[in-house]
């Protein structure tokens, strides 16, 4: 117990330290929200890779899943990489970006508003954002409350307060510039962490090293086979490729996720944080899910609630100074990820709703105050839900997920790579998320009354699928921007800038 609370106790101390430094270079607004645009290539990667992975990943979806699909839930991991990275990075980082410099826009509300001229939609999406970011907050809140209180044997509730309080300490104080900076120092610290907890579990005697540990996974009784194949078994397909499709194709859509495309420096660190930021969900995701498939070979029997299968893995598994280094790795992936649900909720408040439609005129130092506040704020009810304990940590993020996806990853990705979008096509994509997954969720929440097949991931999935279709039909059926808002969005085009400049050297000459 001694080595895991110094090891603790040593890296609130760093966080307590970036705090108080980064205060002096948060001075305004876009400070606070976008580190003044001007964050390197490491640092953005790493806050991309740490915010999409907290400890959800290893303590809900490692765990069950990797429980209940074996090996072939690394794929997952894999695809997170893949699709979810270093996809998106190609396709959306660069035009986002731009655009948002364009636009002048710090929020994706906000850039919903300017890039298809409807203040309505900045308010929904605001709206949306803050009603389904709270218990995406609450799942995290809930994924490490279980494993501290496995670690060191306190109360699940005192767990959750102090990294909520400790959350708040750093956020409030530096804004984006203290959460890129921690990410950092979390980043190093999950890589590390990740490393570890491969080699020490395949290496337990229970598991006897890969090969072993695969064969022993095959030898259990019915699902034995499927458990140990790469390619899992044929029953449990839909929900595999629902889990890739919603962990990896939903980033796409997420507010705290694009939002670190805003910020990013230039071209150049464009390029070194696609690859950084790959190579960085390889290693988490892939390590999380390969280690959660040999749960089984650590309990006897499935435990009543799968989300505290890697906690008993992992106490089992690591002596006293590797869980205190664990422990850190999870507090670091879940901070850095709630620090950023928090700031994208705050601002879509404060920014959108409160300066963006009730009152326009307000003053720099009075929205940082008021962001400040609403911080403390969504800390403190995301906390309250996390309590409540309404539902399982995967439900709770799918479900948020499936949502905000769902709404915003046609809209937003068409709307930076296709002149063609319109707004009736973007409110399509919107209501057309809100309508698959509002009613199934309810459906969902009542128990027995949807297929065992349409789970919380199932859900998701389908929202962003139907939106994508959706989104560019009725954008491609309905009335077109004019010229001059296009150029004011995407730029000059490329022949008129030519004819311009020619221009330009004609009357200088």
């Amino acid at each position: 117990m001694a080595a895991q609370i110094i090891i603790f106790c040593a890296y609130v101390v760093i966080l307590l330290l970036i705090a108080f430094f980064s205060r002096r270079k948060t001075k305004t607004t876009d400070d606070f929200m976008l580190g003044g645009r001007k964050v390197g290539a490491w640092m953005t990667a790493f806050a991309y890779g740490t915010t999409y992975f907290s400890a959800v990943i290893f303590m809900g979806y490692a765990g069950k899943y990797g429980w209940n699909l074996g090996l072939s839930a690394t794929w997952i991991g894999i695809a997170n990489a893949v699709l979810g990275t270093f996809v998106v990075w190609r396709l959306m980082a660069r035009p986002t970006r731009h655009m948002t410099h364009r636009l002048e826009s710090s929020t994706m509300p906000d850039f919903f508003m300017k890039r298809y001229n409807s203040p309505g939609m900045k308010i929904a999406a605001a709206l949306i954002i803050f009603v389904f970011l709270v218990p995406y907050c609450a799942s995290v809140y809930q994924g490490l409350g279980y494993f501290f209180e496995s670690v060191f044997k306190l109360p699940y509730e005192y767990c959750m307060v102090a990294m909520a309080v400790l959350t708040a300490v750093y956020l409030l104080a530096g804004g984006y510039i203290a959460t890129a900076m921690t990410d950092f120092v979390q980043g190093i610290v999950m890589i590390v962490g990740v490393v570890v907890m491969v080699a020490m579990v395949v290496t337990r005697p229970e598991v006897g090293g890969i090969s072993e540990g695969l064969a022993r996974i095959a030898a259990i009784p019915e699902a034995g086979p499927g458990l140990a194949s790469p390619f899992g078994s044929p029953q449990n397909a839909v929900l595999l490729i629902s889990l890739i499709l919603l962990t990896s194709l939903g980033t796409w859509g997420l507010p705290q996720m694009v939002h670190k495309f805003y910020a990013i420096r230039d071209n150049k660190a464009i390029t070194r944080g696609t690859v950084i930021s790959t190579l960085f969900a390889l290693i988490i995701g892939g390590a999380a899910y390969f280690t959660g498939s040999f749960g089984r070979l650590f309990l006897a029997e499935a435990p009543e609630n799968l989300d505290t299968v890697m906690p008993q893995v992992l106490n089992a598994a690591l002596p006293p100074a590797m869980l205190g280094l664990i422990l850190v790795l999870l507090l670091a992936a879940s901070m850095s990820t709630l620090s950023s649900l928090v700031l994208v909720s705050s601002s879509s408040i404060a920014l959108d709703l409160v300066k963006g439609v009730w009152k326009k005129d307000m003053k720099d130092k009075s929205i940082m105050l008021l962001m400040r506040v609403l911080c403390g704020v969504f800390v403190l009810v995301s906390l309250v839900i996390a309590l409540l304990q309404p539902a399982a940590i995967v439900t709770l993020m799918s479900y948020s997920w499936g949502a905000l996806s769902g709404c915003f990853l046609a809209p937003f990705l068409l709307g930076v790579r296709w002149k063609g979008m319109t707004k009736a096509g973007a409110w399509a994509g919107i209501i057309t998320g809100l309508a698959v997954v509002v009613p199934l969720m309810i459906l969902g929440s009542i128990g027995g009354v949807l297929p065992a097949w349409l789970s919380p991931p199932a859900i998701g999935s389908i929202a962003m699928l139907l939106s994508l279709v959706v989104t560019p039909v009725v954008s491609a059926a309905t009335r077109k921007f004019d010229e001059a808002h296009i150029e004011k969005v995407f730029g000059e085009a490329p022949e008129k800038a030519e004819v311009a400049k020619a221009r330009a050297a004609e009357a200088e000459a």
